[in-house]
C-alpha cells in the first residue's frame, strides 16, 4: 500500500503569510545553539520520532499554536503516519490508534501543560506508568521533547512564525 507524501502547506492569505516579529537569530544568535542542542537530544534514537511528533502535536493543540500543529502534522505525514492517527491525537484517550507507550507520552505532555488546581501535575502514578514503558534515558528524552516545545512556545505564541514554513523562512520581517 503506497502512502501519499504531503508537502508542507503554504499559507494562502496575506495575513497568514506575515509573522508578528522578525527572525530572532539576528538579535539572539545564541538561540540557534540552544535550539540545535534540543533538536539533537530528540534525535538520539531512544524515542521513536513518531512518538515525539505525536506528543509535540498534542502540545501544540493544548497551547493553541497553529504553527506547532501544522509543523507536527507535516512531520507525521512525512513519517508515513495515517490521517486517522494524526487526526485522533486530539481525542487520543478514546481513540484506538495508539500504543500504550504513545498513550502515556500523550498523557505526560498533557499533565505537564495543563494546570491542576487540586494537586501536582505529574503524580507518582503517572510517572510509574510512564517509567514502565520508558527507561531513564528514554524518560529524559521524553522530558526534553516536552522541554523543546516549552522553549519555543513563547516564540510560537507571541512572535507567530508563519505556519507551514521551514525554520529560517518562517519569519518575514
Amino acid at each position: 500500500m503506497r502512502r501519499e507524501v504531503f508537502p508542507m502547506s503554504t499559507p494562502t492569505t496575506t495575513e497568514q503569510q506575515r509573522s508578528r516579529m522578525p527572525n530572532p537569530l539576528p538579535f539572539l544568535p545564541e538561540m540557534a545553539e540552544v535550539g540545535e542542542g534540543l533538536h539533537k537530544a530528540l534525535q538520539n534514537g531512544v524515542i521513536p520520532p513518531t512518538t515525539i511528533s505525536l506528543l509535540q502535536l498534542r502540545a501544540g493543540q493544548l497551547l493553541g499554536s497553529t504553527y506547532f500543529t501544522i509543523r507536527e502534522t507535516g512531520t507525521l505525514r512525512r513519517l508515513g503516519e495515517s490521517e486517522e492517527r494524526i487526526t485522533a491525537v486530539a481525542t487520543w484517550r478514546d481513540a484506538t490508534y495508539f500504543t500504550d507507550a504513545e498513550r502515556v507520552a500523550l498523557e505526560l505532555v498533557e499533565a505537564v501543560l495543563t494546570p491542576n488546581p487540586s494537586g501536582e501535575r505529574v503524580p507518582d502514578e503517572l510517572y510509574a506508568r510512564a517509567s514502565a514503558h520508558y527507561d531513564d534515558k528514554a524518560m529524559w528524552s521524553l522530558i526534553m521533547a516536552i522541554a523543546h516545545i516549552g522553549f519555543f512556545t513563547p516564540a510560537a505564541l507571541i512572535a507567530k512564525p508563519i505556519p507551514g514554513m521551514p525554520p529560517g523562512r518562517n519569519y518575514n520581517k
